[in-house]
């Protein structure tokens, strides 16, 4: 649940504000989505989640910045309403800001288990910040 303060600051992000998990919708070069659900933290007004570097996911938010995501359940079954948005990649400062709101909100999930797995199959954390934006999800930028 999120706290009180939190939603008032993130009341642009809707339900997602009280969800642990998010569906988040990316977009192919031809305008295809494609759903996949993740983990979603909060610092202040700031809305994060994490990949990696190799992810199918990762490679779409590369040509394209512009996503929408809806709160879920933990198999991206949809429990709100989509909101659009843009995803944008952290640097080391920023990505260990978002590095530790997702360790505190998921303690073994995120905190322990996916930076394991990243590390044991070498791949590189790629850290994304959720921005609400009122443009059409599925334009290209």
């Amino acid at each position: 649940m999120a706290l009180k303060g939190e939603e008032a600051v993130n009341g642009n992000l809707g339900p997602a504000t009280e969800a642990k998990t998010i569906l988040l919708t990316t977009y192919k070069r031809d305008g295809t989505p494609v759903g996949t659900p993740v983990s979603i933290a909060f610092d202040g007004h700031r809305a994060f989640f994490r990949s990696y570097d190799k992810a199918w996911k990762t490679k779409r938010l590369r040509n394209n910045p512009r996503v929408e995501f809806a709160a879920s359940t933990l198999r991206g079954k949809p429990k709100g309403p989509p909101i659009q948005a843009r995803a944008t990649l952290l640097d080391d400062g920023q990505a260990r800001v978002a590095a530790k709101a997702l360790a505190r909100r998921h303690r073994v999930l995120q905190g322990v288990l996916v930076p394991m797995a990243h590390r044991l199959r070498r791949y590189q954390t790629m850290h994304y910040e959720l921005s609400p934006d009122p443009g059409p999800a599925a334009k290209a930028t």
